[in-house]
């Protein structure tokens, strides 16, 4: 993550700790919150060099995050953990991804 970035950092750190904290309780503005943190995420925290790991690992957090969500569809705090997750590293992923792509196109 970029060194130099205190609020894609703060935007991370408290992305994670508010999915895990949102997973028990159930609103829809605390999910516009996440994904707000999460653009926030793909704007801010991610230096070039690390686009490649980042969409790497975003990728597989949402895929797993998403499946196991539906898995755990019994144990309702931990599927809207995996939800808030996939909610907050989604928009991440995506402006990431955009980001990548215009960096390719600009070369």
């Amino acid at each position: 993550m970029a060194k130099n970035n205190k609020v894609g950092g703060w935007a991370f750190l408290i992305g994670v700790i508010l999915a895990v904290v949102f997973g028990f309780f159930n609103s829809t503005g605390m999910v516009w919150i996440l994904v707000l943190l999460g653009l926030l995420i793909g704007l801010f925290n991610i230096d070039p060099k690390e686009i490649q790991t980042f969409l790497f690992a975003g990728t597989v957090l949402v895929i797993v995050g998403a499946f196991a969500g539906q898995t755990l569809s019994e144990i309702q705090y931990l599927q809207d953990i995996f939800s808030n997750l996939v909610a907050l590293f989604g928009p991440a992923t995506i402006i990431v991804a955009i980001k990548s792509l215009f960096g390719l196109a600009k070369n």
